[in-house]
């Protein structure tokens, strides 16, 4: 599959321009077919072309060939910059199925890239989230990914297990000189491996909140004014507010980067009780979002006293993150129990305040937590860990050299140094074509 020469369009279509890609061995022969001249002499130079189709024009285009093995893939490439009408895309892609290319499979660009050596496979998987990056921090996060940052991190890793490995081989081939220096060793050499590991499972499930965002759910009783602080949030009116209470049903989710960090807001169903079978599930659904949040908003009215209801809000979000929010603050600015900021949804009024405590709660402290957005990586990391810990209760030099093989292997899943094809293929499989 690797030795076939691929195309694909890397840009979305119905633009004024649209970029379509070639890689692969055949790419010098099918640009000096399918152009009006030849700019395989001229390479990463960008060119004003025609794509022909025998006699006929389909485009006037600029285009550029790559020689390997200073590319993107490792491999010859053809970019096409055509028009990005629909129909000039169609006749381009068209005529390039007539070549001895064939259309690329998902990610299999950026694949190629992995397998000939010119990224290492965390680097490789961090391309969509670099794509995908819905605020500032995210897309640092991926940059930093994608630059190497957490390949180095694993490879000093791998060199802690190495040395304490050769020490380990070195003993057993002599026992009676190398012994007593390796099980010495040993145990500043595991420590430092796992203090490694655990620094970056520390910064997991804030680098995954980078990833997906930072879950933050609106609670409270009907008429508190949920739904006009998430307007007040947003700076739009997104959610319906009218006095009638009940009126939120359903679980309304909006995604914003905030400050530069991404946040996805729930406005949710008042709580209350309710022989209402349809805001009966929205309360429930409220409840869910409230369990799985990284941070809860609880609103209470400011114009009014405390009640069971509320009550009853603040038993649910006992023990979890939370920050109560007092709203109302252009009616009355009597403090109410719990409270820890006053703000008027009306107004906006605390609504900048409001937004930076948010931030100073769920925004990561330790520039680490940027290099773990992926729950794969996750996963290798903590059996690698586990590997770490079986070696420490190990007494045998032999069996502890066998927890830290397998400690390897599977921080090598990382890198890609040690992963199989069907991993490959279902990691790739979430790409876009064309990327």
């Amino acid at each position: 599959m690797q030795q076939d020469t691929i195309y694909a369009p890397s840009s979305a279509i119905g633009g004024a321009i649209a970029i379509i890609r070639v890689s692969g061995s055949k790419t010098r022969s099918i640009a000096k077919g399918l152009l009006n001249r030849d700019i395989t002499r001229s390479p990463s130079r960008l060119c004003r072309v025609q794509v022909m189709d025998g006699d006929r024009e389909l485009d006037e285009c600029m285009a550029v060939f790559f020689e390997r093995p200073r590319t993107y893939t490792g491999e010859d490439m053809l970019e096409l910059h055509c028009h990005g009408g629909l129909q000039t895309v169609r006749g381009v892609l068209a005529r390039l199925g007539k070549t001895e290319a064939r259309i690329a499979e998902n990610g299999e660009f950026t694949k190629r890239a992995f397998l000939n050596g010119k990224m290492d496979l965390s680097a490789a998987e961090a391309v969509m989230d670099i794509i995908n990056a819905e605020a500032e921090s995210s897309l640092n996060s991926a940059l930093e990914q994608h630059r190497g940052g957490l390949c180095r991190r694993v490879f000093e890793i791998q060199e802690l297990l190495l040395d304490a490995l050769s020490g380990i081989d070195a003993a057993i081939d002599y026992p009676d000189e190398a012994e007593a220096e390796a099980y010495s060793m040993l145990p500043r050499e595991l420590d430092a491996a796992a203090g490694e590991i655990g620094r970056l499972l520390e910064g997991g499930r804030q680098g995954k909140v980078l990833r997906e965002g930072a879950r933050l759910a609106i609670i409270g009783k009907p008429n508190v004014g949920k739904s006009s602080l998430l307007n007040a949030i947003l700076d739009e009116e997104r959610a319906i507010v009218t006095q009638t209470a009940g009126t939120t049903r359903d679980i309304i989710e909006e995604r914003i980067s905030l400050k530069g960090f991404p946040v996805r807001l729930f406005d949710t169903a008042g709580i209350r009780p309710s022989e209402d079978e349809a805001e009966a599930i929205g309360i429930a659904r409220a409840k869910d979002a409230a369990s799985t949040a990284e941070l809860i908003l609880v609103v209470l009215d400011g114009s009014r006293p405390l009640d069971a209801f509320d009550a009853e809000v603040m038993r649910l979000t006992e023990g979890r993150r939370r920050l109560v929010v007092q709203n109302k603050a252009d009616v009355s600015v009597a403090k109410l129990p719990h409270t820890d900021i006053l703000v008027s949804a009306k107004t906006r009024d605390g609504i900048a305040e409001l937004e930076e405590r948010v931030l100073s709660l769920i925004r990561p402290t330790d520039s680490d937590a940027t290099l773990i957005t992926n729950e794969r990586h996750i996963c290798a990391l903590e059996k690698a860990l586990g590997c770490i810990n079986a070696a420490k209760r190990a007494v045998e030099l032999d069996c502890i050299a066998t927890d830290l093989r397998s400690c390897l292997h599977h921080l090598g899943q990382i890198t890609g140094t040690d992963v199989d094809a069907r991993t490959l293929d279902k990691i790739f499989e979430n790409f876009c074509v064309g990327k």
